[in-house]
């Protein structure tokens, strides 16, 4: 049986649990960027008293277009995430595509996570679980919460008894996501701790021709309805500069007003679980 509250890393994701925050740039570009947003992200979690896991991808291995901007790929990316965990203390996580990917990355992040596209791939969460460390995974856009308890029995087949499940949309036609928040509950009920990514979901896939669209000024709105129905988790990207970012842009918070959109998102979820 899966744990609830989930031990991630030093905290404790769940029932009765302080909101455990995921956040960080889409993508790696260079050391020195991602530090000073882990840095900043590390003083705003501070000073609201929030569980922060810093994320940001060393390959985005499920880009539109060919030519787009993938990252540093697995050994460079790995090397920077490592030496911001050791320069911030932060808990760390990155996403995983292939099962190879599974074990260097293990020796590296506290949580790994699995792609909404790759929910369904059992032996990528074979070797997710098989590392021993926490696996979030993305519900896929195409999947009911229901169909995620078969997530949890692969899982718990490799071992895993840590697990976060996480809604970010499903297809509303092309090139558009929509979130229903039953979906919060619904796989809570299958007794894990449950994500609301707030940022992918409101993706437009291609939405942009050959890179993918979104909107951001509805990333706050659906956060705030996660929070009411008392998500555990939350899942932000964000970036000094979004529409320079090479990855997601479109979706992201710019890093100078994630604070104060926290702050709001916290008086909900404060009042919602009284």
């Amino acid at each position: 049986m899966p744990h609830n509250p989930a031990r991630i890393g030093p905290y404790l994701c769940g029932v009765g649990q302080p909101l455990l925050w995921i956040a960080g740039p889409c993508v790696l570009e260079d050391f020195g960027s991602a530090l000073h947003i882990a840095e900043e992200l590390k003083r705003i979690a501070s000073a609201l008293g929030v569980q922060l896991v810093f994320k940001a991808s060393f390959d985005k291995a499920n880009r539109t277009s060919v030519n787009s901007f993938r990252g540093p790929g697995l050994t460079a990316g790995l090397q920077i995430l490592a030496d911001i965990r050791d320069k911030t203390g932060l808990p760390i996580t990155t996403d995983i595509h292939e099962s190879s990917q599974a074990a260097p990355a293990g020796e590296v992040v506290d949580v790994l996570q699995i792609p909404a596209f790759l929910a369904r791939q059992t032996d990528l969460l074979v070797a997710a679980a098989q590392t021993g460390k926490p696996v979030h995974v993305k519900k896929g856009q195409f999947m009911a919460p229901n169909d995620m308890r078969h997530v949890i029995t692969k899982l718990g087949e490799g071992g895993c008894e840590d697990i976060l499940l996480c809604e970010r949309g499903t297809f509303f036609g092309y090139g558009r996501l929509v979130s229903d928040m039953r979906s919060i509950p619904q796989m809570q009920a299958l007794g894990c701790p449950v994500v609301f990514d707030a940022t992918h979901s409101v993706q437009e896939p291609g939405g942009l021709g050959d890179k993918t669209g979104g909107n951001r000024a509805m990333v706050e709105p659906l956060a705030r309805a996660a929070m009411a129905l008392g998500a555990d988790g939350l899942f932000t990207e964000t970036h000094p500069e979004p529409d320079k970012s090479p990855s997601d842009g479109p979706n992201m918070i710019p890093l100078g007003e994630i604070e104060a959109v926290m702050r709001r998102l916290l008086k909900i979820r404060t009042a919602a679980l009284g």
